[in-house]
């Protein structure tokens, strides 16, 4: 069973990183076993706020307590007992994380919601320890949430993702894709980053892109303007057409600085030289 969860796995991992999310259709056609899962992109879908879950702590809270409206918020869906996709999932964001230099509370929040409805309080606890630790930001104790909760809150999280998941009786283990959700401050879906690496270059455009202009530098907008994100390729890639739109803006200030210059300086020689003529004996 072993060997054969493995084989899964590999091959799982294989047909995410050789085909377009948007094609899992495809995939299904093929794997029946895979019928129902997969990712049906919602972008600027809300989250529904009102949903109550248990929080790692043990505390009942609802979705809407994750957004503040200032910061954007990283989504998950896993599971504790996930044999291997959820781990190198979320291993692979944690090392992306690692990167950066924002901490999450200051800059963005966390959360991962477990799809497993028999998941409890203290089991995401100690799943959040080994991830905290792994990524050696104590103040991401207090900012990234493990929640647990009835299996018709977690479907409904995951309807409105579009997060297609599915119970397999034979593995005895759940099946689903490696995805995290990028939300904006008001909890609506800004953007969907696939597989088990993630660049910290693409994490922070993509939070930059979901806070609307609330977080990040002004380099960082300009660099927003000029890349656009590419599903296909997982990454942000540069756009011709916003950078030409750039590159000639740019070149119509620095020209009419240029003439500014000259302008304000002929004057002044013209000035000079009548002034030289006059005082000549």
């Amino acid at each position: 069973m072993r060997c054969s969860r493995t084989r899964y796995a590999l091959l799982l991992l294989l047909m995410m990183g050789t085909t377009p999310l948007y094609s899992w259709g495809q995939v299904n056609r093929t794997l029946p076993e895979l019928e129902g899962v997969g990712v049906v992109e919602r972008l600027n879908n809300p989250l529904p706020f009102r949903l109550e879950f248990t929080n790692d702590d043990g505390r009942k809270m609802k979705i809407s307590e994750l957004f503040d409206g200032q910061r954007p918020v990283l989504l998950t869906l896993n599971y504790s007992n996930c044999p291997m996709l959820c781990s190198l999932q979320l291993d692979g964001l944690v090392d992306g994380l690692k990167e950066l230099a924002w901490t999450p509370g200051d800059q963005f929040r966390m959360a991962t919601v477990s799809i497993d409805p028999l998941e409890t309080p203290t089991r995401a606890r100690l799943t959040k320890q080994t991830y905290i630790e792994r990524y050696e930001r104590p103040a991401a104790l207090n900012s990234w949430t493990f929640l647990v909760g009835p299996e018709a809150h977690i479907k409904a999280v995951a309807e409105a993702v579009g997060f297609g998941y599915r119970w397999n009786e034979e593995r005895q283990e759940f099946m689903h894709a490696a995805v995290t959700m990028v939300l904006t401050p008001d909890g609506r879906v800004s953007r969907y980053l696939y597989g088990v690496q993630y660049d910290a270059r693409t994490l922070r455009l993509a939070l930059v892109e979901a806070s609307e202009g609330k977080i990040g530098s002004t380099l960082d907008q300009i660099i927003l303007y000029c890349y656009q994100y590419d599903a296909h390729e997982g990454r942000y890639t540069p756009a011709a057409m916003a950078i030409m739109r750039l590159s000639g803006g740019t070149t119509l200030v620095v020209i009419a600085l240029l003439v500014l210059i000259l302008w304000r300086r002929g004057p002044k020689r013209h000035t000079a030289v009548i002034t030289e003529q006059v005082n000549a004996p």
